[in-house]
């Protein structure tokens, strides 16, 4: 094995051909020479690159405000992560998906924004439609006269539910 890596005096064509390749795969995906310094390099300037952006995506969120405009005052609140806008004025902006102005009632009109869900028209907890009443109360039944007429002397008062003497703690059968 050692003799045909020395060098390719006595081998056939062959031979050297699978040599060439057993020197390829030796070194399959190292780097050497310029080749590593240059990838040294470009590591280091990607991992600076990235902690720089992180901090400064760190320290620009954390003063980002809203970019919506009201009566020509800029307002005041925090933007929600990765949007422009606050929640109370996520839906002017128009590339977003997620909110959806509620559409309230025709008594009271409505212009909150509402996350979507499942539903095609989500409403705000004011406008909430609550489904249907499941259960609805018979209206035939009538309770006999006998029953509301009952003696009240077949109920005991409170005094004489309270019992007279102390039991023992061991009950014996």
């Amino acid at each position: 094995g050692s003799s045909l890596l020395t060098g390719p005096e006595g081998l056939m064509a062959k031979e050297r051909e699978n040599l060439k390749r057993l020197k390829c795969l030796r070194r399959y995906r190292q780097r050497y020479g310029v080749e590593a310094l240059l990838h040294r390099q470009l590591k280091e300037r990607r991992m600076l690159a990235s902690d720089s952006a992180a901090q400064q995506a760190h320290t620009t969120r954390s003063s980002q405000r809203c970019l919506a405009f009201v009566d020509d005052v800029r307002c005041s609140n925090q933007s929600l992560p990765m949007t422009r806008h606050c929640l109370t004025h996520i839906c002017q902006d128009t590339n977003q998906t997620l909110f959806k102005l509620c559409q309230g009632s025709e008594e009271v009109p409505c212009n909150r924004p509402v996350p979507m869900s499942l539903s095609e028209d989500p409403c705000c907890p004011l406008h909430l439609r609550l489904p249907p009443q499941m259960y609805v109360p018979e209206q035939g039944l009538a309770v006999p006269e006998e029953l509301e007429a009952a003696p009240t002397d077949l109920y005991l008062s409170a005094a004489e539910l309270q019992p007279t003497e102390s039991l023992p703690l061991e009950f014996s059968d």
